[in-house]
Formats: C-alpha cells, sequence, structure tokens
C-alpha cells in the first residue's frame, strides 16, 4: 500500500488541492487496502479449504474446513491489513498539494 501511495501522490495532490480533506483522503486509501484485503482472504480461503485434504493428517483436534477457525483467522488478518494500512494512509492524507503537484 505504501508503494501505491507513493505512485499516486500526483492524484493525491489534486484531490487536496479540489477541497479533499484529509479524513476522506484516508478513509480512500483504507477503502482501497479492506478491498485487497477482502479479495486476498477469499482467494486464501478457497485455496485452503481446496487443499485441505493434504494438511488433513496434521491437523490435531482440528478439521481443516473449521468455519470457527476460517471466521476467526479471516477476521484477524483482516484487521491487521487495516492497521498496516493506516501509515500510508496517515501519509498521504498529509501530502502537500503544492508539493504533490511539483513531484512528477
Amino acid at each position: 500500500m505504501a508503494y501505491t501511495v507513493a505512485r499516486r501522490t500526483s492524484e493525491i495532490g489534486v484531490r487536496m488541492a479540489l477541497g479533499a480533506r484529509p479524513r476522506q483522503v484516508r478513509l480512500m486509501v483504507l477503502r482501497e487496502s479492506g478491498w485487497m484485503a477482502i479479495i486476498g482472504i477469499a482467494v486464501g480461503i478457497g485455496a485452503s479449504i481446496g487443499l485441505a485434504h493434504l494438511v488433513r493428517a496434521m491437523l490435531y483436534g482440528l478439521t481443516p474446513d473449521d468455519p470457527t477457525t476460517l471466521i476467526g483467522t479471516s477476521c484477524l488478518l483482516f484487521l491487521i491489513a487495516l492497521i498496516a494500512a493506516y501509515g500510508p494512509a496517515r501519509r498521504a492524507s498529509h501530502i502537500d498539494p503544492m508539493q504533490a503537484l511539483r513531484h512528477e
């Protein structure tokens, strides 16, 4: 996400120059991160259910498709992704529009 924010510095600067509030920019970056995390979690759950037969013998007391474990780890991963995206989102919301427009 930090790389994406760095590449979009001019776009974010234009948004800020046109009146976007720092909170709106932060929410935009967090929303994009959230969507990326949701897609990654969905693909991961699909892959884990699809490959469950390979690890069935290694799990003790759990089944590979245990819904409680899948939901719990998915929520934890989503929370971690949002926490990790907060730094770049905060940096994006503090971009000075004039310097961002001169960036390129």
